[in-house]
């Protein structure tokens, strides 16, 4: 065969993998139902892993080994459980808008922005999407309704906590309904042609300079421009057209203004993982098909052993605690509030139980929200 006719024999074969794929996913969503009707999880692990040894195994007579097979098939499961979930979710909630009006920080391009994009796909035929240039803006633009959600970054693997998105958590109205986990790749970004060994300055979002910081540690004469937003950064490098300025950030939001990647793998920890979390003004409910988290807080006081004695509230009634992060109270010096996601359904008979007893041994207590958990873990075969 010719280089062209193996090329359109490829193409020819991405088109067949890409209608079984569609296929797939519709029977997946078909699985949603009959599960939603019958009462049962979304997921069966054990099911996961049958099918999965199985597949390794009729890859190896077609000469893919297992590794391939499982990598592909991780991705898809990941796709069908997190499509079923949102599924099961939008008919239990009566979520069937056709568009959904998200506010996130920076503009297209950013992080949150690719973020906003993976996270509501699955939930409407049309994102219309509202820009911010701080938290503070993000949060209000639901709390007014110019916004039906908005998406905030609370953690990175790098960085740690965002304190702001907690401290603004405490006082909104708003409740979590959703969170999801976006993996983070920070790359050096210029003009073409720029050349490193001139560059006099960097600009980006705080959080992102403060992931790499091990990196820019090794940069000398180096001045850090902070930005509201990674897309800020690439905005700023195209309009100044100078040479020696550069932008880190995502090489996709990058080449959406024109910036070539200069260096790639910038963050201080290889896995860069950011958390985020979809707040809205309507609180959800969560199925019992679907795992939950349920996000509170709550104010202790300063007595010996106070907190002590709330957390073995949660472990006497079994209940996993997956994050614990203080925050210092406005106005009461030394004193701090406490913030805590726990894997379990607010409607849970043991969740119920543990913050009835929580709200007579502290001096507050916050549900922030319950909402469906983004943790997929990859199904692994049995040996």
């Amino acid at each position: 065969m010719e280089l062209h006719d193996i090329r359109q024999a490829i193409s020819d074969t991405d088109q067949q993998l890409l209608g079984l794929l569609a296929k797939r996913r519709g029977l997946a969503l078909a699985v949603a139902e009959a599960k939603l009707s019958q009462n049962k999880p979304i997921r069966d692990t054990k099911r996961e892993q049958e099918l999965l040894l199985s597949l390794i195994e009729k890859g190896k007579l077609q000469g893919l080994d297992a590794q391939y097979v499982t990598r592909i098939f991780h991705v898809i499961i990941e796709d069908s459980v997190l499509q079923q979930q949102a599924k099961v979710q939008g008919q239990l909630n009566g979520d069937n808008s056709q568009a959904v009006r998200v506010a996130f920080l920076g503009g297209q391009g950013s992080y949150s922005y690719w973020a906003t994009q993976k996270y509501f796909t699955r939930r409407a035929e049309q994102i219309i999407e509202l820009g911010c240039d701080s938290f503070n803006e993000i949060v209000n633009a639901v709390e007014t309704g110019h916004a039906d959600y908005a998406l905030l970054p609370i953690e990175n693997t790098s960085s740690g906590s965002i304190n702001e998105v907690y401290d603004i958590l405490q006082h909104t109205r708003l409740s979590i309904v959703g969170e999801l986990t976006h993996p983070i790749e920070h790359c050096l970004l210029g003009l073409p042609g720029t050349d490193l060994s001139k560059i006099r300055q960097v600009c980006s979002h705080p959080q992102v300079i403060a992931q790499c910081s091990q990196f820019l540690l090794g940069l000398t004469n180096v001045k850090i421009d902070y930005c509201d937003s990674s897309s800020a950064a690439f905005a700023k490098v195209k309009e100044l057209q100078d040479p020696t300025i550069i932008a880190i950030g995502g090489e996709e939001g990058g080449k959406l203004y024109g910036l070539e990647v200069l260096t790639r793998q910038l963050a201080n920890q290889k896995d860069n993982v950011s958390r985020f979390i979809v707040v809205a003004r309507k609180a959800v409910n969560v199925a019992k098909a679907i795992p939950a988290k349920t996000t509170f807080i709550m104010y202790t006081g300063q007595q010996p052993g106070a907190l002590v004695e709330a957390l073995l509230v949660l472990k006497q009634h079994g209940i996993s605690m997956s994050k614990l992060e203080s925050r210092p109270i406005p106005g009461n010096p030394w004193e701090e509030m406490f913030y805590v996601d726990v894997a379990a359904n607010l409607s849970d008979y043991a969740m119920t139980r543990a913050l009835e007893e929580l709200n007579n041994i502290t001096k507050f207590v916050k549900v922030l929200g319950c909402y469906p958990s983004d943790d997929i873990t990859p199904t692994q075969p049995q040996s």
